[in-house]
């Protein structure tokens, strides 16, 4: 059973990765408290500690976000959540737990090629929608998003904020959607509870060293972060 001092941990790595990649927080923890306790209670309580944090990024960024983008993506994605959430709920756990993997690993190939797809309105309405699957079954719904503003050539800070925009709306979506669906127990409030001190901490960590990386080294903590919690989700899957 995981700890309460374990859940701070990973969502102190969570946090960095977020900080200076501008997306690695679902993909850090949602794989590492997967492989500690059950992926349903892992997806909700990264979604219970990571909305803050967007928040908090979103509005201290805002000058750098690209608004317009993020607003139509969130819209696009409200189609999607309840086809997540019905994943979510119905899905035996082993399943749950190979699409995150899955979704995890996908993201790294898209950061690895560099794939960059187009960016029409419909295309980018169809990242949207599914990027709203992937928040309420996974919590990893950064891939679609990546590619998306990899295809724009956001800099760095102008991805980050722009992403930070993007899942606070979507967080705050579907974390309304995981309260009404009663995923949202005294399990996961004491977990996020005892992770959200973390936050903070790590964004700060995290904003250091962003600050510090070029825009070579920016990519390469990307793939990095991806790589090493992708084969964290292959573990758990592998042997679970």
């Amino acid at each position: 059973m995981i700890t309460l001092l374990t859940a701070f941990v990973i969502v102190l790595l969570a946090a960095v990765a977020q900080a200076v990649s501008g997306f690695g927080f679902a993909l850090v923890a949602v794989p590492l408290l997967t492989a500690t306790t059950d992926p349903r209670t892992a997806v909700v309580v990264t979604s219970l500690t990571g909305i803050g944090l967007t928040l908090t990024v979103a509005t201290r960024e805002r000058a750098h976000a690209r608004w317009r983008t993020a607003g139509w993506l969130t819209a696009a994605a409200v189609a999607g959540m309840p086809v997540g959430l019905l994943v979510l709920t119905l899905a035996p756990d082993r399943l749950l737990t190979v699409l995150i993997a899955v979704v995890v690993v996908g993201c790294a190939v898209l950061v690895w090629r560099d794939v960059r797809i187009r960016t029409g309105p419909a295309v980018v309405g169809a990242v949207g929608v599914f990027s709203g699957v992937l928040a309420t079954s996974t919590g990893t719904n950064g891939p679609p998003l990546v590619a998306a503003f990899q295809a724009l050539g956001y800099d760095p800070r102008t991805f980050r904020a722009t992403l930070a925009a993007t899942f606070a709306g979507s967080g705050v979506l579907g974390l309304a959607g995981f309260m009404l669906a009663g995923q949202v127990t005294p399990t996961t409030l004491a977990l996020a509870a005892a992770g959200l001190p973390a936050v903070g901490l790590g964004w700060w960590l995290g904003n250091r060293i962003f600050t510090r990386v070029d825009p070579v080294g920016f990519r390469r903590i990307v793939l990095l972060g991806l790589v090493l919690s992708a084969a964290t989700a292959l573990t758990r899957t592998l042997t679970g």
